[in-house]
């Protein structure tokens, strides 16, 4: 089983795949779509391009995704989200199971502490897919935890 998780932003969204055989997972590739800043419209449709080719390139069963959670930057959460549906669309076209996680649920299974912080999260995920660093950018270790939550969190259903 294969899973795509995605850390999701209209500048940079991470993403990482990692495959379960038996006990074993192992990270096959992640990193991050960038784009340039200008013409939002422009901006999404990049992601969507560019989640497409990484899609059909490793041919994932399943999407994990972070739910969207802002306090304060209501510009911010909107591109975010605008961002967020274009992904779960992308996903949605090529059939895959769309696993939606809060935060709370993606440092719990990294770190089984629920208010871990960011680099707590980010070095439990190294060592749990027995990595000799932390994936960079953070948004792609971010990606790699959430796609960790999802496999924990569904791999029932996905059988």
């Amino acid at each position: 089983m294969t899973i795509l998780g995605i850390d999701p932003g209209i500048g940079r969204t991470g993403y990482a795949f990692l495959k379960k055989t038996g006990s074993k997972i192992v990270l096959l590739e992640s990193g991050c779509i960038s784009t340039k800043p200008g013409n939002e419209a422009s901006r999404l449709l990049e992601i969507k391009k560019d989640l497409g080719l990484l899609i059909q390139k490793r041919k994932p069963d399943a999407l994990a995704i972070e739910s969207l959670f802002f306090a304060s930057n209501a510009k911010t959460a909107m591109s975010v989200g605008q961002a967020r549906g274009v992904i779960m669309l992308t996903a949605a076209e090529y059939r895959l199971k769309i696993i939606e996680l809060t935060p709370l649920q993606v440092k719990m299974s990294a770190t089984g502490y629920g208010k871990a912080d960011k680099a707590q999260v980010q070095r439990m995920i190294a060592k749990l897919l027995n990595l000799k660093k932390i994936p960079k950018p953070d948004d792609a270790a971010d990606a790699a935890a959430i796609a960790w939550a999802g496999i924990g969190h569904s791999f029932s259903d996905l059988q």
